[in-house]
């Protein structure tokens, strides 16, 4: 009988010192610093530099990118805090293949999800050239991050054949039945452990970090 590894978290749109130590305490397996100037957590280069510094090996720094062109890509990478490049845009099968070369870094991509169809299309689509997939919910007005929650049972009992996030609406209530519905193992929330938009909690960040230690 095997034993299903412990879920995973990871803590998005991370802005400060303190959400940032808050996270690797609380014991989070990622960090996510958003590239997005219409986002309220987009953060400049200097910024992701320094908090990057705090953030043990034993973690992973995630980027978030939204489309991104060659040069945001180099001007991120050239700050050596990067482990992983989440591709949260309309970016094509292609593309993403492209920035995977281009970089030499592995690549997530997100899908937007308001039906079933949407993850059979995703899955279909990107799991040949990504090395993860993230499924969001579709509805809001930010390309992530926008506190909406789609019907996880679109996901239950769903095989995806590459290691993927649970996005979307998560918090520190109801990530325990959101991974029970869909059988995540990588759970992803920005919104969800923030006080304002764009503005993370430590306690949020804490109990949301406790809660998913805590799922069996």
């Amino acid at each position: 009988m095997t034993i299903e590894a412990q879920v995973e978290a990871k803590i998005c749109g991370l802005s400060t010192p303190e959400t940032v130590d808050a996270a690797v305490a609380g014991g989070a397996r990622w960090v996510g610093f958003v590239t997005y100037p219409r986002s309220p957590r987009h953060i400049a280069t200097e910024t992701l530099r320094v908090l990057a510094e705090q953030v043990p090996k034993t973690v992973g720094r995630v980027g978030l990118f939204v489309d991104p062109d060659d040069a945001l890509l180099d001007e991120r990478l050239a700050a050596g805090a990067l482990d992983l490049l989440q591709l949260q845009g309309s970016e094509s099968p292609e593309r993403v293949a492209d920035i995977k070369r281009r970089t030499g870094k592995p690549v997530m991509k997100a899908i937007n999800v308001s039906q079933a169809a949407d993850v059979e299309r995703g899955i279909a689509a990107y799991a040949g050239v990504a090395d993860r997939l993230m499924f969001d919910a579709a509805e809001g007005i930010l390309p992530g991050g926008n506190a909406k929650a789609f019907d996880w049972t679109i996901l239950s009992g769903r095989t995806v054949p590459v290691p993927w996030f649970l996005a979307g609406g998560l918090t520190p209530d109801n990530v325990t039945e959101a991974v029970r519905v869909t059988g995540a193992r990588t759970v992803d929330v920005s919104s969800g452990v923030e006080v304002t938009r764009g503005v993370k909690s430590v306690a949020l960040i804490r109990a949301f970090l406790e809660r998913v230690r805590g799922i069996q």
